[in-house]
């Protein structure tokens, strides 16, 4: 199934994720090299929250741009298979090979803001990364390697550590915790 037609398919969480999905539906009908960073107003990308086999804990990044720890993803790159996309960021950003989708639904989607930044020595102004997470698994006891241009550090926290280490206070209380209440809530069904 195509990724338009997944998201048009996917039941919004909360109020935030139904106002992103309209925007990142209408982003896709309109908008020109949304898979690419050709586009200067939004990029397609694919985030993951990467947990154990027991899910009762979450790999995160110390994010070099942001200086905080975060989930693991990155840019479309021309990928249409966002599904894919989060997995090879995975494996690209933590050295982690065994990683699988714990169902190859979406997991969340969110409009992201990025604030202008220097990359790779250019300046990369500020735009919106429409974002689709998934929610992938992975053996916390295999070793983590950095990618040193990316992240300065790779670590398995709790669900509520996951949180409370980000030092973004958005992304801890709209996106990190929704994350978690969703995974309790598949949980228990």
């Amino acid at each position: 199934m195509k990724l338009y037609d997944q998201i048009v398919k996917y039941t919004p969480y909360n109020e935030q994720e139904m106002y992103d999905k309209k925007l990142i539906l209408s982003c896709l009908k309109k908008e020109k090299h949304i898979f690419t960073r050709k586009n200067t107003l939004a990029h397609m990308t694919a985030s993951a929250w990467v947990v154990n086999q027991d899910h009762t804990k979450v790999l995160m990044c110390f994010h070099n741009i942001y200086h905080s720890w975060s989930w693991l993803g990155g840019h479309a790159d021309g990928k249409r298979d966002l599904l894919k996309v989060a997995l090879r960021e995975v494996q690209e950003e933590s050295g982690l090979q065994n990683v699988r989708p714990v169902s190859p639904a979406i997991f969340s989607l969110e409009s992201l803001t990025v604030d202008g930044h220097i990359k790779k020595g250019a300046y990369v102004s500020s735009h919106l990364h429409l974002n689709i997470t998934y929610l992938l698994e992975a053996n916390d006891n295999e070793p983590l390697i950095q990618k040193t241009d990316e992240n300065s550090a790779l670590a398995w926290f709790t669900p509520a550590q996951a949180v409370a280490a980000s030092t973004e206070p958005w992304f801890q209380e709209n996106i990190y915790a929704k994350l978690n209440q969703k995974m309790k809530e598949m949980e228990n069904i």
